[in-house]
């Protein structure tokens, strides 16, 4: 009896150790299997991840390659556009290098100023030929003590197409200071000045710019109404300006007797002097085409400015009656 319990004490005892052996491997087994599965789903995973990025990589690549491919198509077919420009030729036979105009600046009965328009020499802007044309306002030192001015405007002419590739203004009047410059790309149609960049229009004009090119215009077949149509630019806007044909008129001034053209700028902005009205501009009734006169309107009366002197100029003034 004590035999038989001891052999079924043993083979339980055998039977127990087998079973937690055979747990144990299987728990070994099932925890390896599980191993081996993370670690599988793992890789998949960064598998995965390592595709999508690789993709994502390629599409972003396709897309740069092809943002390169439009900007080089757009730089291209610029640089193709800017090739075929062609400068307008404008024949000028009213001014050349050399030609300076003086003249007496009133306030009323008072001469209160002096201003002169010269074109000293030519300049190079970007690579053209240019007029360098100044024009300086002073007051009188006797006049200084009511307002004193120092004014100066600077336009850098193209001497093919007479239009703008810079301007410059430097205001000094009482108490007001104003320094303004701009680079006229006409190629590209913008304005790049001081205060910013700007879109402009064909072969637009500063307002110095455009009182010479008005007097490259004919006029002999004007009738008073008549008009010519340009685009100035000041400050940040390019205003249209009407050139506008009044008549003729014989004229005296200090510089002679005259027969004139009569014309009035209609500009809304960006003047010579701070117009509150009508400017009227009488000029030479012959290929010249100098201004002898100019009149505007200020806040209190008006302003006449009248040629005193000139030197240098293009050809004979034929309008001169004495």
């Amino acid at each position: 009896m004590q035999i038989r319990t001891g052999l079924v004490v043993f083979f339980v005892l055998l039977f127990a150790t087998v079973a937690v052996h055979s747990q144990t491997t299987t728990k070994k087994k099932t925890t390896a299997t599980k191993v081996a599965a993370a670690a599988k789903a793992r890789a998949d995973s960064i598998a995965a991840a390592a595709k999508a990025d690789s993709l994502k990589r390629i599409a972003q690549q396709k897309a740069l390659a092809d943002s390169i491919s439009r900007a080089d198509s757009l730089a291209k077919a610029i640089e193709d556009s800017l090739k075929m420009f062609k400068w307008r030729t404008v024949e000028n036979t009213a001014f050349a290098v050399g030609e300076r105009l003086v003249f007496d600046v009133s306030y009323g009965p008072i001469t209160a100023g002096e201003a002169v328009m010269a074109i000293p020499r030519y300049e190079t802007i970007a690579g053209r030929t240019c007029y360098r044309v100044e024009f300086t306002v002073k007051s009188l030192k006797s006049f200084d003590w009511i307002y004193e001015v120092r004014d100066q405007y600077l336009t850098f002419v193209d001497s093919q197409a007479i239009a703008p590739l810079r301007f410059e203004q430097h205001i000094r009047e009482g108490t007001y200071r104003r320094d303004f410059t701009a680079d006229f790309d006409q190629v590209r149609n913008i304005a790049r000045t001081s205060e910013g960049d700007h879109p402009i229009p064909e072969y637009v004009h500063d307002i110095m710019s455009a009182f010479y090119y008005a007097r490259t215009l004919e006029y002999s077949g004007m009738k008073p109404g008549d008009y010519v149509t340009l685009y100035n630019f000041y400050k940040d806007t390019s205003h249209e300006l009407r050139v506008k044909f009044l008549g003729r008129q014989e004229l005296e001034v200090a510089a002679g007797t005259f027969k004139t053209i009569v014309v009035e700028p209609l500009v809304k902005e960006g003047g010579l002097f701070k117009s509150e009205g009508r400017i009227v501009i009488w000029l030479s009734d012959d290929e010249r085409k100098i201004p002898v006169r100019v009149n505007t309107k200020v806040v209190i009366g008006s302003i006449d400015v009248e040629l005193k002197q000139y030197s240098g100029l293009a050809g004979p003034l034929r309008s001169r009656i004495k």
